[in-house]
C-alpha cells in the first residue's frame, strides 16, 4: 500500500549527534566486475552510462570503463574521504566484492561501512521469490567473506520486487535504501518486524553525468548538492533531515569531476553542524532515538 502522506508536518523529534542539522550519507557504489559482460561469459553487454552501443559480441570498450574506477577512482575518493574525515557507505555488489575483495577490505580497514548493492548490478523486479532469496543470500556472503562482516543495509539496483523487503528481514537487514520518497528516515513494519528505510536519492547523484547529462561539469555537481545541503541545514534546525550523496568510483573517480567532491565535503566542513556518517550508523542512530521517544 502507497503511503503519500508520511511524516507531514509531524516529524519525530529526533537530534543528531552533537545536534548536527543533517545526517549525510555518502554513498559510493561498486559495481565494478559485477556488469553484465559478454566478455565475462554473460548472455549481453551492459550498456547505459559510459557505453551505449550494446554490441552483441564482447566489447572491451565498456568493459575497461568500468576497470577504471578500481584502478585509479576509488583511489582519489579515498584520499578525499580521509581529508575530511569523512566516513561512508560502500554499496557493494557481490561479485564486484569477490572479483576485487581487496577493495572492501580496505575500505572497512580505513572505517567505512559495507552494504549490499546485489549479487549482480540488475534490478529485482521480478524476480521468483525463491531465485530473488538465493541471490540476497550471495550478496550478503560475497561481502562478509572479502571484508569479515555481513552486511546490514541493502540497495536494489533500480527496482526492487514486491518480495524484496520481506526477505531482507527474513536474511536479518537492519535497512534498505530502496525508496526515494523522503528527507527523513522511518520505520515500517513487516510481517510484524520493525524495519527502517533510509531513503536514497537519484538527483545528488553523479549517474546525472552520464545518464542525463544533467551535470556536464564538475562544477554543476557541486553546486546542485551544495545547495541541497543548505536548504535541508536550514530545516534542520526544527527538524531531522538527511542528505544522501551517490557517487561511482568510474564517475565521479575521473580528474574532472573529483574536484567536486572536493568542493562539496569542504563546504560542508566550514559550514559546521553537520553529521557525515555511514547509513549504518544514521539507522542504528534513528532505531536507538525512536525508542527514547517511545
Amino acid at each position: 500500500m502507497r503511503d503519500f502522506y508520511g511524516y507531514g508536518r509531524d516529524l519525530p523529534q529526533v537530534r543528531w549527534p552533537g545536534g548536527a542539522r543533517v545526517a549525510v550519507s555518502f554513498v559510493l557504489n561498486f559495481e565494478e566486475g559485477s556488469e553484465f559482460a559478454i566478455g565475462d561469459g554473460d548472455d549481453r553487454n551492459e550498456s547505459v552510462y559510459e557505453v551505449i552501443d550494446g554490441l552483441p559480441v564482447a566489447d572491451g570498450c565498456i568493459q575497461s570503463h568500468f576497470e577504471y574506477g578500481t584502478r585509479v577512482g576509488y583511489w582519489r575518493i579515498m584520499e578525499l574521504m580521509e581529508k575530511y574525515k569523512a566516513r561512508i557507505t560502500v554499496s557493494a555488489c557481490g561479485r564486484a566484492a569477490e572479483r576485487s575483495p581487496w577493495l572492501v577490505h580496505d575500505a572497512r580497514e580505513r572505517g567505512h561501512e559495507i552494504a549490499a548493492h546485489g549479487y549482480r548490478w540488475e534490478s529485482h523486479a521480478g524476480l521468483e521469490i525463491g531465485e530473488e532469496r538465493q541471490r540476497i543470500a550471495a550478496a550478503r556472503q560475497a561481502i562478509e567473506a572479502a571484508c569479515g562482516i555481513a552486511p546490514v543495509g541493502w540497495h536494489t539496483r533500480s527496482a526492487a520486487s514486491v518480495n524484496t523487503r520481506r526477505l531482507l528481514v527474513e536474511a536479518g537487514f537492519l535497512y534498505d535504501s530502496d525508496a526515494y520518497n523522503d528527507d527523513t528516515p522511518y520505520e515500517i513494519n513487516i510481517d510484524g518486524h520493525r524495519h527502517l528505510v533510509l531513503p536514497y536519492a537519484f538527483d545528488t547523484n553523479d549517474m546525472q553525468f552520464q545518464h542525463t547529462q544533467r551535470f556536464s561539469t564538475g562544477w554543476e555537481f557541486a553546486t546542485y548538492v551544495s545547495d541541497a545541503f543548505d536548504w535541508l541545514w536550514r530545516e534542520g534546525k526544527t527538524r531531522p533531515r538527511m542528505l544522501s550523496i551517490g557517487l561511482h568510483l568510474r564517475m565521479i573517480g575521473r580528474p574532472g569531476r573529483i574536484g567536486a567532491l572536493q568542493t562539496i565535503l569542504s563546504h560542508m566542513r566550514r559550514k559546521g553542524d553537520v553529521w557525515i556518517a555511514p547509513r549504518a550508523a544514521i539507522a542504528a542512530h534513528w532505531r536507538a532515538e525512536m525508542d527514547k521517544l517511545g
